[in-house]
């Protein structure tokens, strides 16, 4: 089955050289890989005689920049692929933009910079005495490193989890400037949207929590559903983790005034699955539903060690009895070692509805 002229553009979307530093295009290895792992979860490997019968986990403990099925043609398989399976185009693109967001990360891990003295120096004046000179620059260089890779960590989801629910459900997401969603106080100011679908304007929560946060920042959460009914929209609420506490509960109330619609916990799942259809509920419950179930059934009641270790070439990380490696590049080298880069900020990969 030829692609559509759609479907050809998403696809050029998912493999193209993303901005930022460091970006570039999926390679073919990892076009068949990302392919494969779909016929793998759709059960379609009997169509598919040419891809191995067994592929690295796509969570697995492999570097992520190996994940390639070399000497395979890309393109006739997707085409393949999509004459099958309904929705294996939105599919596989969700998982590409995932994959190019993992593999982004990785690279951030590989060349995160050790932070200097001039930056975290003044610091040492609040904790100055409690431990030697010595070990003191220690510890205010690894918290730094760590609070730059964890920043590193947050913008990058963020160019990630929303998109690709909204995706996921054919809907799109709207940044401020062009969302049709506006203020009720300022109509000449938009608002950013997790998700437009139709009539319907979703916000997405992992959780909501009695975290104090500034009030005019609380405000705006609680103006959103009635910004959406001013603007001839009705106003969701999907909210994944259902722990109870006063302010989820004031925010659904708000939702609930603007005659919106509000799903917590299950229900919110069961909606999205509801709204995706069975493909793409599919890929909610493997890469969205599954990994943030099992950390919030594992949440520690108290944490465990953590070790970090510096070596000539590497980073050992250790959790408890569990670790892992990140190989470090050493300043200088990674622009001329002659490898390829890797993408850039994975925000374009997703067809609309």
């Amino acid at each position: 089955m030829a692609l559509s002229q759609a479907q050809l553009a998403m696809l050029e979307r998912a493999r193209a050289i993303g901005g930022g530093t460091p970006g570039a295009a999926l390679s073919e290895g990892a076009c068949v890989y990302i392919l494969g792992t779909v016929v793998a979860d759709l059960d379609l490997k009997a169509e598919f005689p040419e891809l191995p019968g067994k592929l690295p986990a796509f969570f697995g403990g492999k570097s992520i920049g190996s994940l390639e099925i070399p000497d395979v043609t890309f393109l006739p398989l997707l085409e393949r692929l999509v004459g099958l399976a309904p929705d294996a185009d939105t599919y596989f693109a969700n998982l590409a933009k995932l994959h190019k967001t993992r593999l982004k990360y990785e690279r951030i891990l590989n060349t995160q910079p050790i932070p200097t003295m001039e930056q975290v120096g003044p610091r040492a004046l609040l904790e100055f005495g409690k431990l030697s000179p010595q070990a003191l620059v220690a510890l205010l260089l690894w918290r730094k490193w760590m609070f730059d890779i964890d920043n590193r960590a947050a913008q990058e989801t963020g160019y990630l989890f929303e998109p690709i629910i909204a995706a996921a459900i054919g809907g799109v997401p709207a940044g401020a400037r062009r969302s049709p969603i506006h203020r009720h106080d300022s109509p000449h100011k938009g608002r950013q949207v997790d998700c437009i679908k139709h009539n319907h304007a979703y916000e997405f929560k992992l959780r909501v929590t009695i975290a104090a946060s500034g009030q005019g920042r609380w405000r705006e959460e609680l103006n959103f559903p009635r910004d959406c009914r001013v603007s001839g929209f009705v106003p969701v609420l999907i909210v994944l983790d259902a722990t109870p506490n006063p302010k989820l509960h004031e925010l659904c109330k708000a939702f609930e005034s603007e005659e919106g619609e509000v799903y917590v916990g299950e229900a919110a799942w069961k909606h999205l699955d509801e709204m995706a259809g069975p493909t793409m509920a599919m890929f909610l419950k493997r890469y969205v539903h599954g990994p943030i179930q099992a950390l919030l059934e594992k949440a520690p009641h108290s944490l465990p060690d953590l070790t970090l270790r510096m070596g000539a070439e590497d980073i050992s990380v250790g959790v408890g009895n569990e670790s892992f490696r990140i190989v470090r590049e050493i300043e200088g080298e990674a622009e001329n070692d002659g490898r390829s880069s890797l993408p850039g900020d994975a925000d374009e990969e997703t067809p609309g509805p």
